[in-house]
């Protein structure tokens, strides 16, 4: 199927079509206000045909927040990663090293993202939006703190207490779920960190990465974050607060306080992860 046929698969499921003025509206209606801190997970094709398509999302969301207001989405440009844990496929093992020695270097200005969707690919590039500089789970930002947020991502452990979504929990910002569910809630991952599971296992990951501008292989020790849960966490916690979401065009829209949301991750992981010893 290419992509005018999902564009047609699309219309044909709009009863009307979406634009900057309908969807600033549906933000102001389910609580979006000037001066927010929101991390936008999303999906395009769940909220039905949208005139300006990712650009009149972000136009839309900018407009609803300001300047004041921060907004920040994932940039990950996870197959700049360790060739020996890829299964989604994997590759040969007399690839590996060739693999390493040829990935060209994360740069936060064109390296592109995988598996983020549309809106989040084409956020990174707006004019006045910052990248961290992580080689291989960067987040973008723009807005009043957009600095704070992608300055000094230390490479390991990437979702721990350096990381933008450790940020984004000190300045009580918002986790917008827009068409997707918490399978798709990075901030989970700072939960598991948090967490401090007994026996939680780990992994060798690499990344191709400038240093000192010289193109370098990096390795590092990590935990091996899981987000297999993460439905269950997250319909848990929406159940403790019987949450009811709102909707944006056709896509139903979750906004959720994150310090909230992974205060009660980590009481969840506790006791419904456990991990054997190795």
């Amino acid at each position: 199927m290419d992509h005018w046929e999902k564009e047609g698969t699309t219309v044909k499921n709009t009863e009307k079509p979406n634009t900057i003025n309908s969807l600033i509206s549906d933000f102001e209606q389910i609580g979006l206000k000037k001066g927010d801190i929101i991390l936008v997970h999303s999906s395009l094709s769940k909220m039905g045909w949208t005139v300006g398509g990712p650009v009149a999302v972000i136009i839309a969301l900018q407009k609803v927040i300001t300047e004041e207001g921060t907004i920040i989405m994932p940039s990950f440009t996870t197959e700049n990663s360790n060739p020996v844990l890829w299964h989604y496929p994997p590759v040969p093992e007399d690839w590996w090293q060739i693999i390493k020695d040829n990935q060209p270097a994360f740069n936060s200005k064109y390296s592109s993202t995988r598996a983020m969707g549309r809106i989040a690919e084409i956020f990174r590039t707006f004019p006045g939006v910052l990248r961290s500089a992580h080689p291989q789970e960067s987040f973008s930002a723009w807005g009043k703190l957009a600095e704070f947020i992608t300055n000094k991502h230390v490479v390991s452990p990437v979702f721990g207490n350096d990381c933008p979504l450790s940020k984004i929990y000190e300045l009580n910002g918002k986790v917008v779920l827009l068409g997707v569910n918490h399978g798709n809630n990075t901030s989970l991952h700072l939960a598991e960190f948090r967490a401090n599971l007994p026996n939680h296992p780990r992994e060798i990951q690499g990344a191709a990465m400038n240093i000192d501008g010289v193109r370098k292989w990096i390795e590092w020790e990590d935990l091996i974050y899981n987000d297999d849960d993460f439905v269950s966490v997250g319909e848990s916690f929406e159940k403790s607060i019987n949450y009811i979401p709102g909707k944006v065009g056709q896509a139903i829209c979750k906004i959720i306080l994150q310090h909230e949301l992974i205060d009660f991750a980590i009481d969840w992981f506790k006791k419904n992860r456990k991990y054997e010893k190795k």
